[in-house]
């Protein structure tokens, strides 16, 4: 892990909770001044740690109800510069991992129906010239969805 003191990782601990906690409060959670902890939050936005500030919006209350992971194989390596192209563009492609094993990229998706899922299948993914197969994961239920990044090492690790 970078050079971190104790303050500096309660502070990102702090805002990955809520990004939008007044510094009048971090401060008084941190112990220091309110002038300090928006220094210190700048500098950690300087080194890279803090990339944006985003409003975590309820998928379902969108309507988007369906959560899917998709899996994307193909042979020709030219096929992945045509399939990212086509892909990255898609609202409802939530991440695209490039993945070991017998699949290329791994998708998570987020659609409204089933319906909506088969048009991004078959008018998106395998429609880009290459790809050979797909398989496809439906979400049931979710009993942990984060996207907080763990900022200490679990006690588990062997030191």
């Amino acid at each position: 892990m970078a050079d971190f003191d104790e303050t500096d990782l309660m502070l990102i601990e702090l805002l990955q909770k809520d990004a939008r906690t007044p510094q009048a409060q971090l401060a008084a959670q941190v112990g220091l001044a309110a002038s300090s902890v928006n220094e210190r939050i700048r500098k950690l936005g300087e080194r890279g740690l803090i990339v944006g500030y985003h409003a975590e919006i309820s998928a379902e209350a969108m309507g988007y109800d369906l959560l899917a992971f998709l899996y994307i194989a193909w042979s020709r390596p030219e096929t992945e510069k045509v399939f990212l192209k086509k892909v990255l563009g898609q609202p409802c492609v939530m991440e695209a991992h490039h993945v070991t094993g017998t699949w290329n990229y791994m998708l998570k998706v987020r659609v409204k129906n089933t319906r909506m899922l088969e048009g991004l299948l078959a008018k998106v993914i395998k429609a880009v010239p290459g790809v050979e197969r797909t398989e496809t994961i439906i979400v049931l239920s979710s009993v942990k969805e984060t996207a907080q990044i763990p900022t200490r090492e679990p006690e588990w690790m062997e030191k």
